[in-house]
């Protein structure tokens, strides 16, 4: 792992970023993907990470309701070219980066966290001292 990748993204990747996120989300919601995959889907997509040199991004997508993602992250990879030319439209760059679509695992994750933290056992130990009724209630 070199300096950079341990510091995480610079202003810019994230700006630019945060510019094709934007430009992609706009033209997914106006319709204008005609593959029958992505026919009456809400997709969202939550966050685009830009190489360096700014020459590569890929896109988290995810269904709004879930199901069915490898599908729509394949619709999407088939309008792959398509996709960079509409973005190239909409954001002003002097290179548009090539396009990769991932879906987005984070909210499976937070989805786990929520469960492991909900179980009886762990929401027990995270009760402030006083509030079980069983530890008698002594500070």
């Amino acid at each position: 792992m070199t300096k950079r990748e341990e510091r995480g993204q610079s202003q810019r990747q994230l700006k630019v970023g945060e510019e094709i996120r934007h430009a992609l989300a706009f033209i997914v919601e106006r319709g204008e993907l005609h593959d029958p995959a992505l026919q009456g889907r809400a997709i969202t997509v939550t966050e685009v990470r830009v190489s360096p040199d700014l020459r590569n991004a890929t896109a988290f997508v995810m269904p709004l309701g879930g199901g069915e993602v490898d599908e729509v992250v394949r619709a999407l990879r088939r309008a792959r070219p398509f996709l960079r030319r509409m973005v190239a439209r909409e954001v002003k760059l002097r290179y548009v980066p090539d396009l990769s679509f991932q879906a987005d695992e984070s909210f499976d994750a937070y989805g786990r966290i929520d469960a492991l933290l909900h179980r009886p056992e762990v929401a027990r130990d995270l009760k402030p001292r006083g509030e079980d009724p069983e530890e008698g209630g002594d500070r």
